[in-house]
């Protein structure tokens, strides 16, 4: 990250990386403490993974929220940072950070932003689903059966379902389909799952009801079809093979990711994300911050309330970059009110 000598007049008072769910609520915090914020994000919408990949799974660890779809939380996050007018630059990814006096240079593409601090919530960074190793597989990519995400539970009604993977999407996934589709059956190469233990055991339930099957110890082998999918082959490790009939295979086995242009911005990392300190969430590099799950500290939980945290630890410590001759005070919202309300 090169440095320029200049003094500027700032186009925000921080600039987001990252329109997920914990960078639009940093959008809230700031706001709350008076900062105009500009957000950008690689993807054409807000939401992150939650709109991307899968908008109507459902999270259960939302407090206040029992229950609250993906595609909701980012609809009601977006209600929540309204009043505060953000900026998003969508569709476009930050591929310059420059130091300038007082702040930094933000440039995507032919856009340029000028701001007092910068804060990164941008997840995991680029991401893309990581394909099982099966021979012909992309014959039934786009359209022929073989999907890596769920966007509408409503087009798997009456379908039969096969889902692999052993950990909180593929449990997700076999809960919430279970009541649409005709079958759903999950293949696991043991049968100790690695999902939350709630999850977990209510996935047990509905096995032992016979409204799922748990297909282990087995992993998939083939898929059968003539450009549409029919069936897919398992088999354990001994060899022994089954067929299940499916019209419909979903591999949840994570995300393959990247940090991208970020990784060279002179951070320290820590297994590909960004060190920082868990009290303000400041990076190596003065000035700029990171939140959510491309934060990493000691004893860090990978939970979006975990963000959420972070978010406002992060606002509280820009707080005197911005305004340096104001003293902050804490108070709560419910005293204080929203700015300009």
């Amino acid at each position: 990250m090169a440095a320029m000598n200049q003094s500027t007049d700032f186009n925000c008072d921080i600039a987001i990386v990252g329109a997920g769910p914990v960078g639009l609520f940093a959008v809230f915090q700031a706001g709350m403490l008076e900062m105009r914020c500009q957000v950008f994000d690689a993807l054409g919408e807000v939401g992150g993974q939650c709109s991307a990949l899968y908008p109507e799974k459902p999270i259960y660890d939302i407090p206040g929220y029992p229950e609250i779809a993906a595609i909701e939380l980012i609809d009601k996050l977006g209600q929540q940072i309204a009043p505060f007018d953000p900026v998003f630059h969508l569709g476009r990814t930050v591929d310059g950070l420059e130091e300038i006096d007082g702040g930094f240079q933000l440039t995507a593409g032919d856009e340029c932003i000028t701001a007092r601090a910068v804060i990164i919530a941008a997840g995991a960074g680029a991401f893309g689903p990581n394909r099982p190793p099966l021979e012909g597989i992309e014959e039934y990519e786009n359209g022929g059966g073989v999907q890596y995400l769920v966007t509408r539970r409503e087009d798997f009604r009456d379908r039969r379902v096969v889902i692999a993977g052993g950990g909180d999407s593929a449990v997700d996934w076999a809960l919430s389909l279970a009541p649409v589709a005709a079958s759903v059956s999950v293949v696991h190469r043991r049968p100790k799952f690695r999902a939350a233990p709630e999850s977990a055991r209510r996935l047990q339930e509905l096995a032992t009801a016979g409204e799922i099957e748990l297909v282990v110890p087995y992993q998939l082998a083939g898929l059968e079809g003539d450009g549409e999918l029919s069936g897919v082959r398992v088999a354990t490790l001994d060899g022994d093979e089954r067929l299940l009939p499916a019209d419909v295979l979903l591999p949840f086995y994570g995300l393959a990711t990247s940090l991208g242009p970020i990784a060279g911005w002179g951070f320290e990392l820590t297994k590909s994300q960004i060190a920082v300190d868990p009290a303000s969430c400041q990076s190596s590099l003065p000035g700029i911050f990171a939140i959510g799950d491309v934060a990493s500290y000691p004893g860090k939980l990978k939970l979006i309330l975990t963000g959420f945290a972070e978010a406002a630890a992060a606002a509280h410590a820009i707080y005197p970059l911005v305004h340096p001759d104001q003293a902050l005070h804490f108070e709560y919202s419910t005293t204080k009110g929203r700015p300009g309300s």
